[in-house]
């Protein structure tokens, strides 16, 4: 019989969001009694001899899994069949994730647990449809699977429930503002300092840590190491070169030419003493001379 692949109902997925944060984890039974006023939305009604609606279906599996014991070996395929029966359900749910980068198969497989936990602990005396019911608790597991497995950097877990109450604030911000609110906005209305707002926003977008040596498209191609600032070495030296001119343009011409000459020029002393016509012995003294007063930042004396 051709299955009908029924998305849940505007209602029940409302319903789910509410239920559920941006890492909110439901608890065992989650979602087993929709919120007050959540208004319940038949099945469509099928066409005749068309296909077998899900919801239908579902029931169906759900009661005849009711009237068997449990021993009995056909509760097995009649559990396998309400999985693969409501599949499309953790497709749906899958699809919320698309922009974590994360294989969408992955996401599914973890959703299908979140599936199975519901599919055993749902109670159809209850009288709630299986898809309010199963809804939370497949987004409550694929999201502590983003929680737990995949962030790349561990973000504290004050961090991460506070993070559900920012989010929240930024979409109703944003709907009644028109726009997208400002840190000190989002702040007021949450009553929070905005260092908390802001180690949020941070933590909410820190799933994966960029390589440094990707290459960034909007860069040229230019990989983020390559655009990294450097301590410059010799910026340690800029107040020393600074203090040796200002006491050079104190000494005498002479002296002055004999520093050049040794220390920027690198001549020896015997080739100074032959540049300006003295002996080797009056460069030295000179020289050491020359250097102390320097080392005692005083001006030249004759």
């Amino acid at each position: 019989m051709p299955i009908q692949e029924s998305q849940p109902d505007t209602a029940a997925d409302a319903g789910a969001d509410r239920g559920t944060g941006a890492d909110a984890e439901p608890e065992a039974g989650a979602g087993a009694e929709p919120a007050a006023g959540t208004p319940e939305v038949a099945p469509e009604p099928e066409a005749t001899g068309g296909p077998i609606d899900v919801r239908t279906l579902t029931r169906v599996l759900f009661e005849r899994l009711a009237e068997l014991p449990a021993e009995a070996p056909e509760r097995e395929q009649v559990r396998a069949a309400l999985i693969e029966v409501n599949i499309p359900l953790v497709r749906y749910a899958a699809t919320r994730f698309r922009s974590r980068n994360e294989p969408m198969e992955d996401v599914v497989q973890v959703g299908t647990i979140g599936l199975i936990n519901a599919i055993d602990r749902f109670d159809p005396t209850r009288g709630v449809q299986f898809p309010t019911y199963a809804l939370p608790t497949i987004l409550g597991e694929i999201k502590r699977y983003f929680r737990d497995n995949v962030r790349t950097m561990h973000v504290p877990r004050r961090l991460q429930e506070l993070w559900v109450q920012v989010s929240g604030a930024m979409e109703e911000l944003t709907v009644t503002q028109g726009r997208t609110p400002k840190v000190p906005e989002i702040a007021a209305s949450l009553r929070i300092p905005e260092e908390d707002v802001r180690a949020c926003l941070d933590a909410g977008r820190a799933y994966n840590a960029a390589s440094l040596e990707a290459a960034q498209e909007h860069e040229g191609g230019l990989a983020l190491l390559d655009r990294l600032g450097y301590e410059d070495s010799a910026l340690t030296d800029v107040e020393h070169r600074d203090m040796v001119r200002h006491l050079l343009v104190q000494l005498p011409e002479r002296e002055r030419r004999i520093v050049m000459l040794r220390f920027f020029a690198n001549l020896t002393q015997s080739q100074i003493s032959n540049e300006l016509g003295m002996s080797q012995m009056h460069v030295s003294r000179l020289l050491s001379r020359i250097l102390t007063r320097l080392r005692t930042g005083n001006s030249w004396e004759e």
